[in-house]
């Protein structure tokens, strides 16, 4: 059974009336752009490969690593959530680009905003995937932590990697609640 919980756990937004109601809007590559890539076999004019036994679909996303290592990692989900979900806090990643590909099916809930020093809740866009689409933010786009509405779902993380701290979080000055879908 999914859990709703908060992401951020400051206790500062006590009303939920105060909370900035969002409904995460389907996930398209053009609507994204601004955040990041959408990562998906959709693409136009995939190439054969292995004497056309497959279909190859390439440059789905730019993987920026500044001057770090690429580190390939896979995160599986323990403790689901559900929606409505507040959150008050959002990160990013100010070296370098994070992509989430999920290795089975699911729905993914992405929360953004552009990247910049700070961020405040009105700047904040909710994205709904269709279940066959991955996301690769752009380095120092805010987002919310992965989230997942499966215990046991499995996704492919492409990130940075290297010993400077690559993530910062920062509380925003309003909650968000994400509506159910």
């Amino acid at each position: 059974m999914a859990a709703s919980v908060a992401f951020g756990s400051s206790g500062r937004f006590m009303a939920e009336a105060d909370a900035l109601s969002l409904r995460p809007e389907p996930l398209t590559r053009e609507r994204f752009a601004p955040y990041g890539d959408v990562i998906e076999g959709a693409q136009d004019n995939p190439h054969a490969m292995n004497e056309a036994r497959f279909q190859r679909f390439d440059d789905l996303c730019k993987v920026d690593l500044a001057d770090g290592d690429v580190a390939i990692s896979i995160a599986r989900c323990r403790a689901p959530t559900a929606l409505p979900l507040r959150v008050d806090m959002v990160e990013r990643h100010p070296l370098g680009s994070q992509a989430f590909v999920p290795l089975k099916p699911c729905r993914m809930v992405i929360l953004v905003a552009p990247p910049g020093e700070s961020v405040e809740a009105g700047d904040l866009r909710a994205f709904v995937s269709n279940g066959r689409q991955g996301i690769n933010y752009h380095r120092g786009t805010w987002h919310m932590p992965l989230i997942a509405f499966d215990a046991g779902q499995d996704f492919l993380i492409i990130d940075r990697g290297g010993v400077e701290a690559n993530c910062e979080q920062h509380m925003l000055d309003r909650c968000i609640m994400l509506e159910a879908l």
